[in-house]
């Protein structure tokens, strides 16, 4: 199998300003961020980098850290575009700010696979704030946002309000992602596409354990059962894990084997603005027909 990059181009509200020595500089609309950064292995184009916020990492292996600011920063966020899609960004516990703009390609990529289409019936599991959702709504699909967070799924309400979209076809789901799909094969449900982030470790609502090494390929399979030959897409993305995209990618091969179309793997990138070249970011796989 081939492997394929996807990389994210800078946009006027976002932009991997530079990055280099384990470390990358941000710009999330008006504010500048600096994260920890692994897989830049490289030197930055540039030693003198301003800022508003750096996230530090902490001395655990579980992405501990905390924010360190340097001008005054919203704490309660502000509001950044992609498209048509309005949503708030933020500093979180997690490092990341609210959203994952190396996802920007992905997005566009389904609105390719469902142009023509009308109103594709599409969901999106472990959907997180909704940036994703309300960017395929937008395009004229009807939404099934999964994620198993209460306050992951208001914030993505409130994404929608902020965006004038909340009379788009979208219904908001509070469940364990892996649970509601189990329960739609049973209902014998069918989608037009899926996109799937899963987490490397997670908690359902009432307690469920999610592992992704374990737990990744019966929700696939699951996932296969919801698609059929008229179907367009599945989309999974895998991030901070020891897996491979070519894993992954096989996965997939196998999962979709009796159904017309192709299965294809690789990264996602995000294009550094200081001198063009691609930071990856995650694995991904796809099945499209």
């Amino acid at each position: 199998m081939e492997l394929k990059t996807l990389v994210g181009e800078p946009w006027a509200d976002y932009g991997l300003v530079d990055c280099g020595h384990g470390r990358k500089l941000e710009r999330y609309g008006r504010f500048r961020f600096v994260r920890p950064e692994p897989q830049a292995l490289w030197a930055p184009a540039s030693t003198d980098w301003r800022f508003d916020g750096e996230f530090v990492p902490g001395s655990d292996e579980d992405g501990g850290g905390r924010w360190v600011f340097g001008n005054p920063t919203p704490r309660d966020g502000w509001t950044l575009g992609w498209d048509a899609v309005r949503f708030t960004a933020q500093t979180t516990p997690f490092r990341h700010l609210g959203f994952f703009p190396d996802m920007a390609p992905v997005w566009s990529w389904i609105r390719e696979q469902t142009a023509g289409t009308d109103a594709p019936t599409l969901m999106n599991l472990f959907g997180y704030t909704g940036v994703g959702t309300l960017a395929m709504a937008a395009s004229g699909a009807q939404m099934v946002h999964v994620d198993a967070s209460k306050k992951s799924v208001e914030a993505a309400r409130a994404n929608a309000a902020l965006s004038g979209m909340t009379d788009l076809p979208v219904r908001w789901i509070i469940d364990d992602a892996a649970k509601f799909v189990a329960r739609e094969v049973r209902r014998e449900r069918r989608y037009d596409g899926i996109l799937l982030d899963p987490p490397k470790y997670g908690r359902g609502p009432d307690g469920e354990i999610w592992r992704l090494e374990e737990d990744l390929p019966g929700l696939i399979a699951n996932c296969r059962q919801l698609l059929d030959a008229d179907s367009r897409f599945l989309f999974l993305t895998v991030y901070a894990v020891r897996m491979s995209a070519l894993a992954i990618g096989e996965m997939l091969k196998q999962a979709f084997a009796d159904l017309p179309g192709t299965v294809e793997a690789g990264e996602l990138a995000v294009r550094e603005e200081a001198r063009g070249l691609a930071l990856p970011t995650a694995i991904w796989a796809r099945w499209s027909r």
